[in-house]
């Protein structure tokens, strides 16, 4: 066929001038795509003081639960952050103070997969604390492919991000309550659709991949905090849950390499920061407009639509129900 500028094969010529457009086509798509995430991002506008307030923050250490104490702290409100990793907790705490010129941090120790650590957690609150203003439900974990199961003999995953929020709840409402007008915020996911919860399997020990157990745990996150709206209507204490968005933070670091590369560029591509990632959480904490809102999803600062599982409040009742039995609630301990 001849040559281009006398060294150049033609079809050579065509061939790269091809993958060149293809290549510049995909990274401008990419780039594209990339940007509406970023100027889509919610972002909470409110400039709500928190003087006077306290809000306890679980799995405050790390990720968009550290943004949103760091946040809420700059607000002037008392925070106290329930950890699990102490070490970790302190030095976050220190970080905050430096930044926002507000000591009223305090670090407790909370590991959400163990019923006992969470009664001794809500026992501290409840002896040291007169008010809780806001309760935010943060702390969530994700296994790979290989599930753990926790000292209560619960599936570690499902005992960490509900069945370990739904107990803490229980114990905490009656200081909640007497503190109203308060704020319950739950993170929970939109991945929640890329699952269902079986009524038959609440422990769901053996389950492969673990991984899938997270969007079963954020869809039983959904249906507590629905049925438990319901249940605390005219009491003054709210109840809100959200969708962050994906988030570049500590919860993927379970992949296993090497699946883990090419979630790394995922994240860093497209995934929003931390700090972007706790807006919604920051927003319903804080703003005017959701004072008197209860039982709804939000995502980017804005009231979301649910899929029609999750309004089926039989099955939230249900869940609920079961969910008393696995956490052993007392006859002496707070209901709901």
């Amino acid at each position: 066929m001849g040559f281009i500028f006398g060294w150049l094969p033609a079809e050579h010529y065509v061939r790269d001038i091809f993958l060149m457009t293809l290549l510049a086509a995909i990274v401008a798509t990419l780039m594209s795509i990339r940007f509406y995430l970023r100027i889509t991002a919610g972002r909470c506008f409110t400039e709500t003081k928190m003087e006077g307030k306290t809000v306890i923050i679980t799995g405050a250490n790390s990720g968009i639960g550290k943004e949103t104490a760091k946040d809420l702290a700059g607000r002037g409100a008392r925070i106290i952050m329930a950890c699990r990793n102490l070490e970790t907790a302190n030095a976050v705490k220190d970080e905050i103070v430096k930044e926002t010129n507000n000591n009223k941090i305090l670090v407790k120790k909370l590991d959400l997969g163990s019923q006992k650590s969470v009664r001794e957690f809500a026992a501290d609150i409840v002896k040291t604390e007169p008010k809780i203003d806001v309760l935010i439900h943060n702390a969530g974990m994700a296994l790979a492919f290989r599930g753990q199961t926790s000292e209560d003999g619960v599936e570690l995953t499902m005992a960490t991000n509900h069945y370990g929020p739904f107990l803490l709840t229980h114990l905490l409402i009656d200081v909640l309550k007497k503190s109203a007008p308060a704020r319950i915020v739950i993170v929970a996911s939109e991945l929640y659709r890329l699952s269902s919860v079986n009524l038959a399997k609440l422990n769901p020990i053996g389950t492969f991949p673990a991984a899938y157990l997270y969007y079963v745990s954020k869809f039983a996150n959904i249906y507590f905090a629905r049925e438990l709206a319901k249940r605390l209507e005219g009491t003054r204490v709210t109840v809100n849950f959200l969708h962050p968005g994906m988030i570049d933070s500590g919860i993927w670091r379970n992949i296993p390499f090497p699946l883990n590369l090419p979630m790394m560029a995922i994240t860093k591509g497209f995934f929003k920061t931390t700090k972007a990632g706790a807006q919604t959480t920051i927003y319903l904490a804080t703003s005017d407009e959701v004072a008197n809102v209860s039982g709804k999803y939000y995502m980017d600062c804005k009231e979301a639509t649910l899929n029609a599982a999750a309004l089926d409040e039989e099955k939230g009742l249900k869940i609920w129900e079961e969910s008393l039995k696995i956490v052993k609630l007392t006859p002496q301990e707070p209901k709901i």
